[in-house]
C-alpha cells in the first residue's frame, strides 16, 4: 500500500481532480442549458462575467493547483514512486494535464476570449453565442470526463 507522503500526494489528487470535475460537471449539465435559454445577449454578458469570476483565486487556485499537483505526482511517480500504484498515478496526472488542463487552455480558453471581445447586445455575438454554446460545452464534457477519470485513476492507485 502506499503510504506517507506519496499517500497524501494521491489523495490531493482525488480532491482536487474530483472537485474540478464536479464544477464542470454543473456546466455541462445546468449552467450551459440555463445560459443557453436566455435571449442570446443576456446569455453572451452572463457568460462573460461567469469568465471575469472564473479567474478568481477561488477556481484558478483549484484548477492551477491540481495541475501542479498532478505535475508534481507524475514527476515523483516516474522518478522515485514505488512500483505500487504506478500505473495509475501517471494516468491520473495524463488525463488531469492533458484531458483537463490542456483541453482548457487549447479549446474553451480561446473560445472565451472570442466572446470577452464581443459586444453582448449585437448581431456579431449572437451570431456567435449559438456556436460558442456548442463547441463550448462538447469541450466541457471532455474536461469533465478527463477530470473525473483522472480522480478515479488516483483512488485506484491508493485503494
Amino acid at each position: 500500500m502506499i503510504e506517507g507522503p506519496y499517500f497524501v500526494l494521491a489523495v490531493l489528487g482525488v480532491l482536487g481532480t474530483g472537485l474540478v470535475a464536479g464544477v464542470f460537471y454543473g456546466f455541462s449539465t445546468f449552467v450551459m442549458r440555463g445560459l443557453g435559454a436566455l435571449p442570446p445577449a443576456q446569455g453572451v454578458a452572463a457568460m462573460q462575467s461567469i469568465n471575469v469570476t472564473a479567474l478568481r483565486p477561488a477556481f484558478m487556485g483549484l484548477f492551477a493547483g491540481t495541475a501542479v499537483l498532478s505535475a508534481v505526482i507524475a514527476v515523483v511517480t516516474f522518478v522515485l514512486w514505488p512500483g505500487e500504484g504506478r500505473v495509475e498515478l501517471l494516468l491520473g496526472s495524463a488525463l488531469y494535464l492533458f484531458g483537463t488542463f490542456g483541453a482548457t487552455i487549447a479549446t474553451n480558453v480561446p473560445r472565451n476570449e472570442a466572446l470577452a471581445r464581443l459586444d453582448a447586445g449585437t448581431a456579431e455575438a449572437s451570431a456567435y453565442w449559438s456556436r460558442y454554446l456548442r463547441e463550448w460545452t462538447v469541450w466541457n464534457h471532455v474536461r469533465t470526463v478527463a477530470s473525473a477519470a483522472a480522480a478515479v485513476s488516483y483512488l485506484l492507485a491508493i485503494a
